[in-house]
C-alpha cells in the first residue's frame, strides 16, 4: 500500500493549495494521508514538515508533498529526516529534474510564489517522473 500512498501537509500559508493538490492526488489514484493543517491560523511549518517526512522515511508513504509560503522552510525541515530528499520547486522542469536526477521523494511548493495551475503541473510532473538512476545513483547514494 505504501507505494500508492502520499503524505501531504501545509502550514497556514499553504492550506488552500494543499486542498487542491490533495484532490489532484486522489484523482490520480493515490491514497493520501493528510497531516494538516486545516485552517488559516498561524502554525509552525516544521511540525508539518516533520510529520510528512517521518511518514516517508518510515514507509507509511512513498512520497510526500509540502506547501508553505515559499516551499523553502518546508524543504529545510523535511531534509533533516534521513532518507528524505525534499525539493523546493517553482517549475515543471525543476519538478521533473528533482525526480529524474535527485530521486526526490518530497515535493515542496510555495503558495506565494507560483500559481495554482503551476503548482498542479509541478505535482503531476513530480508524481509521473521516475528516477533515471545511472550516473545519478552514485550521487544520490551519498545523500543518505
Amino acid at each position: 500500500m505504501a507505494a500508492e500512498t502520499v503524505a501531504i501537509g501545509a502550514d497556514h500559508a499553504g492550506v488552500a493549495l494543499k486542498k487542491v493538490l490533495k484532490e489532484d492526488l486522489v484523482r490520480m489514484g493515490y491514497a493520501v494521508i493528510d497531516m494538516g493543517t486545516e485552517g488559516a491560523e498561524s502554525v509552525d511549518y516544521p511540525d508539518y514538515a516533520f510529520a510528512v517526512s517521518r511518514a516517508v522515511a518510515g514507509g507509511q508513504a512513498a512520497r510526500g508533498v509540502l506547501v508553505c509560503g515559499t516551499g523553502i522552510g518546508m524543504s529545510i525541515a523535511a531534509n533533516r529526516e534521513r532518507h528524505v530528499r525534499a525539493a523546493a520547486v517553482c517549475s515543471e522542469e525543476a519538478a521533473r529534474l528533482a525526480r529524474a536526477h535527485n530521486d526526490a521523494n518530497v515535493l515542496c511548493l510555495g503558495a506565494r510564489l507560483i500559481t495554482e495551475a503551476e503548482a498542479r503541473a509541478c505535482l503531476e510532473t513530480f508524481m509521473r517522473t521516475d528516477f533515471e538512476g545511472g550516473r545519478h545513483e552514485r550521487r544520490v547514494g551519498k545523500l543518505s
